[in-house]
């Protein structure tokens, strides 16, 4: 069979040198490497929509925002409530019950919180009151924390390779479906680099894939501009985590009054944007008793709790993106501002 037959518009010359380089190729591979290593599963792609059909469809964890089976990342700037969220979520998958404002689509089940940033106090305090009257979290909600006195094995090169070996460990030992990171910082030292994200993220999809899992990964923002919108490019680190976690949503702080902050779907892969700039869900941060959680407040504007910003500088902003031959309505997302707002300003400047 003609290697290359099957190419079209390809000129006899072009066809007889790629003949050659293939042929090179192949007589260069030891073939038994090939059949040892089995690194693609290849088949018909009627087959793989036939065992697509035998699997069953991913369902809501935390309403369209993490699904089952996914690697999903929630990113926000500190002290703006990510672990506050993660455990409310991990105990409403324990129970069973959804949290009020959202979905859930699965029974209790157990789930493992990777715990690398409070203490065991500082998690009482934040679930009791005064340390008094502890609320009751159910036995499927797992809590873990690095064992400070445990040492590096002689057999690891340093602690991020132990830290993940001993992840997956315990994933197994404990038989959990879904597993919470808090926080990603503690499984790489440096996901700021494409170099350090690319192999973290790979290690992330491997257990997935090999466990069947559903992981929430926490994740910080840098310092940013509080009065634009939210998008991908706010999260730390390297592009590669964007481009290789499923789904992904922020916690913003709302200007509006303190406690009051906005989640927003980012990034989707088994449903529609739902929750974006136009209908970012509104929460607060309350404690009634003892169990700190987000209260669903509703849907709103993300445009509405943003910073005021300096109207000579948004001026100047606006301008200068004009020149640079933008259209407004990407002034607008750019800016995180209305398409009016940017109209108006541009035919105030005209007038001046």
């Amino acid at each position: 069979m003609n290697l290359v037959s099957t190419i079209p518009s390809t000129t006899a010359l072009f066809k007889k040198e790629l003949e050659a380089d293939l042929k090179t190729g192949f007589e260069n591979i030891d073939n038994n490497n090939i059949i040892d290593s089995k690194c693609f599963n290849i088949k018909p792609m009627n087959e793989w929509m036939e065992d697509a059909k035998n699997r069953p469809i991913p369902n809501m964890l935390f309403s369209e925002l993490w699904y089952e089976n996914e690697i999903c990342i929630l990113f926000a700037d500190t002290n703006l409530g990510k672990s506050i969220l993660a455990l409310q979520i991990s105990n409403a998958l324990s129970k069973g019950i959804a949290i009020e404002g959202f979905k859930m689509e699965v029974h209790s089940q157990k789930v493992l919180y990777f715990d690398f940033e409070l203490s065991d106090k500082q998690a009482e305090n934040r679930y009791s009151e005064n340390y008094s009257n502890h609320y009751k979290f159910s036995p499927n909600l797992l809590r873990v924390e690095i064992n400070p006195e445990n040492e590096i094995p002689l057999k690891f090169n340093d602690f991020d390779s132990y830290l993940c070996v001993s992840l997956e460990a315990s994933i197994v030992e404990y038989a959990t479906k879904i597993v919470v990171i808090d926080n990603l910082t503690y499984l790489k030292s440096d996901t700021e680099k494409a170099k350090d994200a690319l192999p973290l993220m790979k290690l992330l999809n491997s257990i997935k894939k090999k466990y069947n899992l559903s992981i929430l990964v926490l994740a910080h923002t840098p310092k940013r501009d509080a009065s634009k919108v939210l998008t991908k490019n706010d999260l730390s680190g390297s592009k590669m985590l964007m481009n290789f976690c499923d789904s992904c949503f922020a916690i913003g702080e709302s200007a509006q009054e303190t406690g009051l902050r906005y989640i927003k779907q980012i990034k989707q892969r088994n449903t529609e944007l739902i929750y974006d700039t136009q209908n970012v869900i509104v929460c607060k941060i309350e404690k009634e008793s003892n169990f700190l959680e987000f209260v669903f407040m509703g849907y709103e504007n993300e445009l509405d709790h943003l910073k005021p910003r300096n109207n000579e500088d948004q001026l100047n902003e606006i301008l200068n993106l004009k020149k640079q031959g933008l259209p407004n309505t990407q002034i607008a997302s750019t800016l995180g501002i209305s398409e009016g707002t940017v109209r108006n300003k541009i035919k105030k400047s005209e007038n001046l």
